[in-house]
Protein backbone atom coordinates (compact mmCIF):
# COMPACT_ATOMS: atom_id res chain seq x y z
CA UNK A 1 0.00 0.00 0.00
CA UNK A 2 2.83 2.42 0.83
CA UNK A 3 4.51 1.68 -2.51
CA UNK A 4 1.26 2.40 -4.33
CA UNK A 5 0.85 5.79 -2.60
CA UNK A 6 4.48 6.71 -3.27
CA UNK A 7 4.12 5.70 -6.96
CA UNK A 8 0.86 7.69 -7.21
CA UNK A 9 2.42 10.88 -5.83
CA UNK A 10 5.54 10.38 -7.94
CA UNK A 11 3.37 9.98 -11.06
CA UNK A 12 1.36 13.15 -10.12
CA UNK A 13 4.64 15.06 -9.60
CA UNK A 14 6.00 13.97 -13.00
CA UNK A 15 2.73 14.91 -14.74
CA UNK A 16 2.74 18.33 -13.06
CA UNK A 17 6.36 18.91 -14.08
CA UNK A 18 5.63 17.99 -17.70
CA UNK A 19 2.61 20.28 -17.95
CA UNK A 20 4.24 23.19 -16.13
CA UNK A 21 7.07 23.39 -18.64
CA UNK A 22 6.83 24.68 -22.14
CA UNK A 23 5.39 28.20 -21.97
CA UNK A 24 7.37 31.20 -23.13
CA UNK A 25 9.41 32.86 -20.42
CA UNK A 26 8.48 36.54 -20.21
CA UNK A 27 10.82 38.77 -18.23
CA UNK A 28 9.30 41.27 -15.85
CA UNK A 29 9.58 44.89 -16.94
CA UNK A 30 12.03 47.07 -15.03
CA UNK A 31 10.31 48.96 -12.25
CA UNK A 32 10.98 52.63 -11.69
CA UNK A 33 10.20 54.69 -8.64
CA UNK A 34 7.46 57.17 -9.45
CA UNK A 35 7.49 60.28 -7.35
CA UNK A 36 4.90 62.89 -8.04
CA UNK A 37 4.86 66.43 -6.77
CA UNK A 38 2.06 68.99 -7.00
CA UNK A 39 2.03 71.33 -9.96
CA UNK A 40 3.55 74.57 -8.64
CA UNK A 41 1.22 77.44 -7.83
CA UNK A 42 3.20 80.57 -7.14
CA UNK A 43 2.16 83.38 -4.84
CA UNK A 44 3.88 86.70 -4.22
CA UNK A 45 5.68 87.15 -0.91
CA UNK A 46 5.03 90.58 0.50
CA UNK A 47 7.31 91.52 3.37
CA UNK A 48 8.89 94.61 4.94
CA UNK A 49 12.16 93.69 3.20
CA UNK A 50 13.55 95.66 0.25
CA UNK A 51 12.61 92.87 -2.16
CA UNK A 52 9.66 90.70 -3.23
CA UNK A 53 9.50 87.35 -4.98
CA UNK A 54 7.10 84.54 -5.75
CA UNK A 55 7.19 81.26 -3.86
CA UNK A 56 5.55 77.90 -4.43
CA UNK A 57 2.48 77.59 -2.19
CA UNK A 58 3.69 74.03 -1.48
CA UNK A 59 6.36 75.62 0.74
CA UNK A 60 6.01 77.45 4.06
CA UNK A 61 7.74 80.80 4.51
CA UNK A 62 9.46 81.16 7.88
CA UNK A 63 11.66 83.82 9.35
CA UNK A 64 15.20 82.51 9.75
CA UNK A 65 16.20 81.49 13.27
CA UNK A 66 19.20 83.76 13.30
CA UNK A 67 16.87 86.73 13.75
CA UNK A 68 18.56 88.47 10.86
CA UNK A 69 16.45 91.06 9.11
CA UNK A 70 15.04 89.78 5.81
CA UNK A 71 16.46 86.25 6.12
CA UNK A 72 13.86 83.62 5.25
CA UNK A 73 13.53 79.87 5.02
CA UNK A 74 11.19 78.20 2.56
CA UNK A 75 10.33 74.89 4.22
CA UNK A 76 9.34 71.94 2.03
CA UNK A 77 8.36 69.55 4.83
CA UNK A 78 7.13 66.74 2.55
CA UNK A 79 10.43 66.81 0.66
CA UNK A 80 12.48 67.21 3.85
CA UNK A 81 14.21 70.22 2.36
CA UNK A 82 14.70 73.91 3.04
CA UNK A 83 15.60 76.81 0.78
CA UNK A 84 17.59 79.35 2.79
CA UNK A 85 17.41 82.97 1.62
CA UNK A 86 19.81 85.52 3.13
CA UNK A 87 19.79 89.26 2.48
CA UNK A 88 22.75 91.63 2.85
CA UNK A 89 22.76 95.37 2.20
CA UNK A 90 25.60 96.42 -0.09
CA UNK A 91 27.79 98.97 1.69
CA UNK A 92 31.06 99.13 -0.26
CA UNK A 93 31.37 95.38 0.27
CA UNK A 94 30.08 93.92 -3.00
CA UNK A 95 33.42 92.24 -3.75
CA UNK A 96 33.47 90.37 -0.44
CA UNK A 97 29.78 89.40 -0.78
CA UNK A 98 30.41 87.98 -4.26
CA UNK A 99 33.52 86.14 -3.07
CA UNK A 100 31.65 84.63 -0.09
CA UNK A 101 28.75 83.49 -2.30
CA UNK A 102 31.12 81.88 -4.79
CA UNK A 103 33.16 80.22 -2.03
CA UNK A 104 29.98 78.75 -0.55
CA UNK A 105 29.43 76.85 -3.79
CA UNK A 106 33.08 75.86 -4.10
CA UNK A 107 32.93 74.16 -0.68
CA UNK A 108 30.89 71.41 -2.39
CA UNK A 109 33.62 70.59 -4.95
CA UNK A 110 34.93 67.76 -2.75
CA UNK A 111 31.71 65.74 -3.01
CA UNK A 112 30.34 67.16 -6.28
CA UNK A 113 30.67 65.44 -9.63
CA UNK A 114 30.25 68.80 -11.34
CA UNK A 115 29.05 72.36 -10.87
CA UNK A 116 27.10 74.07 -13.64
CA UNK A 117 27.07 77.88 -13.54
CA UNK A 118 24.29 79.85 -15.25
CA UNK A 119 24.55 83.64 -15.25
CA UNK A 120 21.29 85.46 -14.58
CA UNK A 121 20.71 88.90 -16.09
CA UNK A 122 17.48 90.91 -15.92
CA UNK A 123 18.51 94.50 -16.84
CA UNK A 124 14.91 95.73 -16.92
CA UNK A 125 14.50 95.00 -13.19
CA UNK A 126 18.19 95.48 -12.30
CA UNK A 127 18.63 91.92 -11.09
CA UNK A 128 21.96 90.22 -11.81
CA UNK A 129 23.45 87.06 -10.43
CA UNK A 130 24.45 83.45 -10.83
CA UNK A 131 22.67 80.11 -10.48
CA UNK A 132 24.72 77.05 -9.51
CA UNK A 133 23.58 73.48 -10.07
CA UNK A 134 25.68 70.96 -8.17
CA UNK A 135 25.60 67.31 -9.25
CA UNK A 136 26.79 64.45 -7.07
CA UNK A 137 26.50 63.67 -3.37
CA UNK A 138 27.00 67.29 -2.26
CA UNK A 139 25.03 68.77 0.62
CA UNK A 140 23.34 71.39 -1.58
CA UNK A 141 22.22 70.76 -5.18
CA UNK A 142 21.17 74.34 -6.04
CA UNK A 143 22.46 77.76 -5.02
CA UNK A 144 22.22 81.32 -6.28
CA UNK A 145 23.07 84.90 -5.60
CA UNK A 146 21.34 88.04 -6.89
CA UNK A 147 22.24 91.70 -6.65
CA UNK A 148 21.46 95.09 -8.13
CA UNK A 149 25.21 95.85 -7.82
CA UNK A 150 24.49 98.98 -5.76
CA UNK A 151 22.32 98.39 -2.67
CA UNK A 152 21.07 94.79 -2.39
CA UNK A 153 22.54 91.29 -2.30
CA UNK A 154 20.70 87.97 -1.78
CA UNK A 155 22.12 84.46 -1.43
CA UNK A 156 20.02 81.31 -1.60
CA UNK A 157 20.70 77.59 -1.21
CA UNK A 158 18.73 74.36 -0.87
CA UNK A 159 19.60 71.72 1.70
CA UNK A 160 17.95 68.37 2.36
CA UNK A 161 17.50 66.99 5.87
CA UNK A 162 18.87 63.62 4.80
CA UNK A 163 22.29 62.24 3.98
CA UNK A 164 23.08 63.32 0.40
CA UNK A 165 22.52 60.51 -2.10
CA UNK A 166 22.26 62.11 -5.53
CA UNK A 167 20.28 59.30 -7.18
CA UNK A 168 17.68 59.24 -4.42
CA UNK A 169 17.09 62.97 -4.08
CA UNK A 170 17.35 63.85 -7.78
CA UNK A 171 13.57 64.09 -8.44
CA UNK A 172 13.08 66.36 -5.42
CA UNK A 173 16.23 68.36 -6.28
CA UNK A 174 14.87 68.94 -9.82
CA UNK A 175 11.52 70.13 -8.42
CA UNK A 176 13.21 72.53 -6.01
CA UNK A 177 15.66 73.75 -8.66
CA UNK A 178 12.69 74.90 -10.74
CA UNK A 179 11.24 76.72 -7.71
CA UNK A 180 14.58 78.41 -7.11
CA UNK A 181 14.80 79.55 -10.72
CA UNK A 182 11.26 80.91 -10.51
CA UNK A 183 12.18 82.84 -7.37
CA UNK A 184 15.16 84.34 -9.22
CA UNK A 185 13.03 85.30 -12.21
CA UNK A 186 10.35 86.99 -10.08
CA UNK A 187 12.62 88.80 -7.62
CA UNK A 188 12.04 92.56 -7.65
CA UNK A 189 13.76 95.27 -5.65
CA UNK A 190 11.65 97.81 -3.83
CA UNK A 191 12.85 101.36 -4.45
Amino acid sequence: MKKTIIRFFTLIGIVLLLFSCGGEVIPKPKGKLRLSYPIPKYIEVVSPCPYTFEKNDFSELRTARRNRKCWYNLEYSKLKATMYISYYPVQNNLDSLLRDAQNLTQEHVIKADGILQEPFVDPENKVYGMFYEVSGDAASQSQFYLTDSVRHFIVGSIYFKVKPNYDSILPAADYLRNDMKHLMETLRWKE
